[in-house]
């Protein structure tokens, strides 16, 4: 016994390890607020900006949220205001209330959780008349007119619509095809809707917009207005004393390639908890906090896809212009319009700040039109919009994706290095969650536009569709 004395003495006064496990989730108050806003604004947006119907809200825009969905078509802890446009979701013990309200020229915007039917006069729109010109007397692309030609003999019209059957047709029911659009030689040989869907059905583009979003970079890069490598101005948060604060050597490149360097704050499993999430659906600003991030990482350095990057990237651009009414315009003057692109809204956040990470509702063809801008090398109508080196640069790998295989550029998707011989290596794609794609392949002269509302593990691959397509094509297997 006195020999197992020291031992015991020594067990007792030792400290305990214990696993440094979080079993409770300090987040969940986030998470249920956060849920309330998806649910929100995602009504919101389904009833007046793409004018659907509940039934069609709950059995598609909502299906991804699985058992977070509050209530059904019939009723459930939500309120529709008609009159306002608006619609509240949550409350008691489902957490605080969200409303979402729409605008007139952006789409639905989310308000915080203390805002109430009073303040939805205080929020963002845009009042600018459209061009003149009715779409339906323009020839396409600019307009609808005469859009669609017949498949030409060249290629095999049963192969093309094999593709078009193996795009609706799914295996697995969580891959929803909306829209199949596939233009060649600038003429739209076939396109295709689901039921309920039509030509001017309008749904959210998730981050498909980054290349939008880019697009409109580029324009004031060409300009001379923005740099892509000088650092970019940002008031960073929270500000530094006593030193040079390092993110200072971010530049505009290093955010377009995702390789920004900064904590990636909605990685982890904490997209719908903090960070981009509570711009995107509680109503926070989606300049604060893509600001109020610090520096891991020489920037450059490492690859890794962060809705806030392109948020940053975005907030330079809107401190390149004059004014606020001059952000506003920007976009519809300089791009929309000149592409007849009439069915695009492009949402902000409640400060009124573009949420061109994620937050675009459109329809396929306007997403063809801009499809056809980047296929045609920046050129439309016979006028050069935006500059081939802008092109070029959107497309060539970003230097951090070499250990991803070479697929991401600045703000667009490229063929990955395993793909490249099955597809050709020079396409490159947009890419949205629940299946937005514009997929662009010049070796063919080809766009193709797939929407979906996915859910699930979605999984729809856009490499897969080309190539399903490209069995129309002579030469091909």
């Amino acid at each position: 016994m006195r020999k197992l004395l020291p031992v015991l003495l020594l067990s007792l006064l030792s400290p305990v390890c214990f696993a440094q496990e979080e079993p409770y989730d300090y987040f969940s108050a986030n998470r249920q607020l956060i849920r309330n806003g998806v649910q929100s604004l995602l009504t919101c947006n389904g009833l007046y900006t793409s004018r659907r119907n509940l039934t069609q809200i709950f059995d598609q825009e909502l299906r991804y949220l699985g058992e977070n969905v509050l209530g059904d078509a019939s009723g459930g802890p939500y309120t529709l205001f008609p009159r306002e446009q608006a619609v509240s979701v949550g409350g008691d013990v489902h957490g605080p209330a969200v409303i979402s309200a729409f605008r007139k020229g952006i789409g639905c915007v989310v308000m915080a959780p203390d805002m109430s039917l009073s303040d939805i006069d205080k929020l963002p729109r845009l009042d600018l008349a459209y061009p003149k010109a009715d779409p339906g007397s323009l020839n396409w692309p600019q307009g609808d007119a005469n859009a669609v030609a017949p498949v030409p003999p060249t290629l095999n019209a049963d192969a093309l619509k094999q593709a078009s059957n193996w795009t609706f047709d799914r295996a697995t029911d969580e891959q929803d095809t909306l829209s199949l659009l596939i233009i060649h030689k600038g003429k739209i040989i076939h396109e295709r809707y689901a039921d309920g869907i039509d030509q001017s059905t309008r749904t959210r583009t998730w981050s498909t917009a980054k290349s939008i979003g880019a697009t409109l970079i580029g324009l004031q890069v060409d300009a001379g207005t923005m740099s892509l490598d000088a650092p970019v101005a940002i008031d960073w948060l929270p500000a530094v004393s006593g030193g040079e604060d390092p993110r200072k050597a971010i530049t505009l490149r290093h955010l377009l390639n995702m390789s920004s360097g900064l904590y990636p704050v909605d990685s982890f499993k904490m997209e719908y908890a903090t960070g981009s999430g509570l711009a995107y659906w509680a109503g926070a600003s989606s300049v604060d906090g893509a600001r109020n991030r610090g520096l891991i990482r020489r920037p450059g350095s490492f690859w890794e896809y962060e809705n806030y990057d392109t948020l940053l990237a975005i907030k330079a651009f809107k401190d390149s212009l004059p004014s606020e009414r001059a952000y506003h315009e920007f976009p519809r003057k300089r791009l929309l319009d000149r592409l007849g692109m009439r069915n695009t809204l492009l949402s902000t956040d409640r400060f009124g700040d573009f949420i061109l990470s994620s937050q675009v509702y459109t329809n396929a063809r306007d997403l063809g039109r801009f499809g056809l801008l980047y296929l045609n090398e920046g050129m439309w109508n016979g006028e050069r919009l935006i500059s081939k080196d802008w092109i070029t640069f959107s497309r060539t790998p970003a230097p951090a994706s070499a250990s991803r295989g070479h697929d991401y550029g600045a703000q667009w998707w490229l063929v990955p290095d395993d793909r490249k011989g099955e597809v050709p290596a020079g396409a490159y794609s947009t890419a949205g969650n629940r299946g937005q794609y514009v997929i662009i392949d010049p070796d063919h002269d080809l766009v193709i536009v797939r929407r979906g509302l996915d859910y699930g593990k979605q999984g729809f691959n856009r490499w897969d569709l080309l190539r399903e397509v490209l069995k129309a094509f002579p030469g091909s297997p």
